[in-house]
This record gives C-alpha cells, sequence and structure tokens, in this order.
C-alpha cells in the first residue's frame, strides 16, 4: 500500500533535476569555488531544483532499474559538464590572454594563488579574470546562465541526453573562440611590446654602453600597464560578444543532444 502517494519516475527525475544543475553549478567560476560555504551551495542547488523540477520533470510510469538508472545519471553528468565547459570558455580565455600578456611584460615568475579556484596564475591573468567576473555579472551573465540550464530541460529532458557525433564537432568547434579571444586581449599589449623590445634593439646597437636590459624591465612594465587600461575598455565587448555567441551555441548544443525531433 503506497501511504504517500509517492511517484518513483518523479522522484527519479527530481534527483536527475539536481544532479544536472549541482554539475553546472559547481563548474561556474564565481560559485564553484572554495569561497562560498558548502551549505550554501546546497541550498542553491536545492532551491533551483524545486523551482524547475515541478514543471520540467519528464512525463511517463516507465521506472528505469539497474543499469539504466546508472547511465541516465552518467548522462546528466556529462550534460552538466558540456554546460559548465561552455561557460568557462570565456574565462580561459581571459586567464591564457592575462599569461601571454604577464609573459609579454616579464611577469612569467610572479604568480599569485586564486582564492576561488586554489589555482596560482600570473598576476596579469588573475586581475583580468577578476575584472571579467565582475563584467559576466553586471551584464547578468549569471541570469543568462539559469535561463541555459532551464532551456535544456525543454530540449532534453532529464536522463534523455543523446550523444552524437555533431554534438561533439560542434562543442570543439566553439572551443577556438577561446583561442580566439584571448588573442584578441593580448594582441594590443603584445603589439607594444614588440615595439619597444625593437626601439631597446635599436638603442643598444646606436648606444652599447648603455644598460638596456636594466631599462628595459620598467619601460615595459609601465607600457604594458598603461596597454592593460585600454583593454578594460573593450572588456565589456568582448563579454557580451560572447554572451550572445554562447547563447545561440547553447541553443544548438541542446538540439544536437536532444532525443526530440526540433
Amino acid at each position: 500500500m503506497d501511504f504517500f502517494g509517492f511517484n518513483p519516475s518523479n522522484i527519479l527525475s527530481f534527483f536527475l533535476t539536481l544532479f544536472r544543475i549541482s554539475v553546472v553549478l559547481f563548474l561556474m567560476p564565481f560559485f564553484g569555488g572554495k569561497s562560498i560555504p558548502n551549505l550554501v551551495k546546497g541550498a542553491v542547488m536545492l532551491v533551483l531544483s524545486m523551482a524547475l523540477w515541478p514543471k520540467l520533470s519528464f512525463p511517463g510510469s516507465m521506472m528505469p532499474v539497474g543499469w539504466d538508472i546508472v547511465i541516465m545519471f552518467i548522462g546528466e553528468l556529462l550534460l552538466g559538464l558540456i554546460l559548465g565547459m561552455l561557460i568557462n570558455f570565456l574565462f580561459a580565455a581571459v586567464q591564457l590572454g592575462g599569461q601571454i600578456v604577464g609573459f609579454q611584460m616579464g611577469f612569467s615568475m610572479v604568480n599569485v594563488v586564486d582564492p576561488i579556484t586554489g589555482t596560482s596564475n600570473a598576476v596579469t591573468a588573475h586581475f583580468l579574470y577578476m575584472c571579467t567576473m565582475l563584467t559576466f555579472l553586471v551584464l547578468n551573465g549569471h541570469l543568462f546562465l539559469i535561463n541555459a540550464m532551464a532551456m535544456s530541460f525543454d530540449y532534453i529532458p532529464p536522463g534523455g541526453l543523446l550523444l552524437s557525433q555533431n554534438l561533439v564537432t560542434n562543442l570543439l568547434d566553439f572551443s577556438n573562440i577561446m583561442f580566439v579571444l584571448a588573442i584578441k586581449i593580448a594582441a594590443p599589449i603584445m603589439a607594444a611590446l614588440f615595439l619597444v623590445d625593437l626601439a631597446l634593439a635599436l638603442i643598444s646597437r646606436a648606444a652599447p654602453q648603455m644598460h638596456v636590459l636594466v631599462l628595459g624591465f620598467p619601460i615595459k612594465i609601465t607600457v604594458g600597464f598603461f596597454f592593460l587600461g585600454f583593454i578594460f575598455t573593450i572588456m565589456s565587448q568582448y563579454v557580451g560578444d560572447f554572451l550572445t555567441t554562447w547563447n545561440h551555441m547553447n541553443e544548438n548544443i541542446l538540439k544536437l543532444g536532444s532525443p526530440l525531433n526540433f
């Protein structure tokens, strides 16, 4: 006799929904770090799951058993990793561009520990990363991400991920934006520092008695920070363009992984 009226398929769909949301949230740069207590993370995941689950639970009375349940949870894990990886391309591009800038400015040995992720990064990479995160939140990027999570249930019901070659190909194609954006961020500073190196080389040939190596470091650091300030003026445009591209790409990825016909 069922005293509580629980439907096992609905309970399974809730846990699948919770699993997908938890994977995405733990991959978010500003939420998955160590600075937020685990109790707060768990509370946010439960609130989002309870908000989405009543409308997004999958229909049907067929209750999977055995390995079918394991496969469904693995599919939710893969889908959460895909959604989290798509948004992390932006922050990975910024960190890569910051690493290139730091190397060009002579900061290759000057690293700081990121209190959010616990990893060691160049000073410029960490600085650009924090500024990009603030820009991302100001432009409501977190709302784009929540909307993408809700959209994922419209295209892919809990436990319904369909892996295909087109899905992997489109995901790899979208990863190119990480390297393109990194070069866009670092290109102005790289060009300016190249001209500085060229000028120092000409000075060393014209006046060999000058200590170009001693003069070069402060000049390159000054020029690097000067052009780094100009990058902040266009950083919001880069983040906005990425969110627009990411929104369309996220929809295409969900359509390719959907068992439904779209």
